[in-house]
């Protein structure tokens, strides 16, 4: 029988924060790098992998997950990044900055570790979001995140392997994370991304009711809703109360409108 070393990855999440920490790969082209992907996360111990509209329908049978075919199994299919982080409370994009110029607040990959674990430590969900192998994630992808990671490599080959760049992130989180559980946390998780998602879409509807803006201007609205949402770091209880006053206002335009 293996004997066990002292203090053996001692510097892991806890297992209790690991079932609340998601990997989402968005529309990954070759099935390898799903396979290798889900070999990464399980040699973090992470078992929530989200793979948002595939390109390839045999993906699950991917030779790379050595060790990890039960993950890949269970994984979750989303049709959009939406559904895939419906319930996360920090939503984090990965890349470079070599070909994007980033709407939303930008941290180095060191400093991720931090935010990650307090999340995880006063109860939230947080999903690491990596974009296709050829452009990485797109402008609305970011719309959705609430921080980008920065990956550094050399600007001659900017680009990563997808479960390389996987591995990176889960051996950063692993590393930095040891004695954040003293930081004082905020009281209570950021609203889940799907709260947003609501509310976004109950405000463009009050918007589009009220004559805001033209048609041709419904798409930057879109974007720009998502954006601002999650720049407010508006908790569950913010949302609900936002909700019900957007619901109101949507309903007296609505009566106004016909009663014309």
């Amino acid at each position: 029988m293996p004997i066990t070393p002292p203090n053996y990855n001692d510097s892991l999440l806890p297992e209790a924060q690991r079932d609340r920490l998601e990997v989402v790969l968005v529309s990954p082209r070759n099935p390898l790098n799903i396979g290798a992907a889900a070999r990464a996360m399980a040699n973090f111990g992470l078992t929530r992998l989200s793979v948002v509209a595939p390109f390839a329908p045999t993906w699950r049978e991917a030779r790379s997950a050595i060790g990890a075919p039960d993950l890949l199994l269970s994984a979750i299919e989303s049709a959009t990044l939406a559904e895939a982080v419906a319930r996360c409370t920090l939503v984090v994009g990965t890349g470079t900055l070599t070909y994007r110029k980033p709407e939303q607040p930008v941290i180095t990959l060191p400093d991720l570790a931090p935010l990650v674990a307090q999340e995880l430590a006063r109860g939230g969900r947080v999903a690491l979001v990596y974009g296709t192998e050829k452009h990485g994630l797109t402008r609305d992808d970011l719309a959705h995140c609430n921080l980008l990671v920065e990956i550094p490599t050399d600007p001659h080959q900017p680009s990563m392997n997808l479960g390389q760049a996987v591995a990176v992130c889960l051996y950063e989180l692993s590393v930095r994370a040891r004695g954040v559980e003293n930081t004082p946390l905020a009281p209570t998780p950021a609203a889940p991304s799907g709260h947003l998602e609501l509310l976004a879409n109950l405000i463009e509807d009050t918007m589009q009711a009220a004559g805001y803006s033209p048609r041709g201007m419904e798409p930057a609205n879109h974007h720009d809703l998502r954006l601002l949402l999650r720049r407010l770091n508006l908790t569950a209880h913010d949302t609900r109360r936002i909700l019900g006053l957007f619901r109101r206002i949507l309903w007296r335009l609505n009566r106004d409108k016909h009663s014309l």
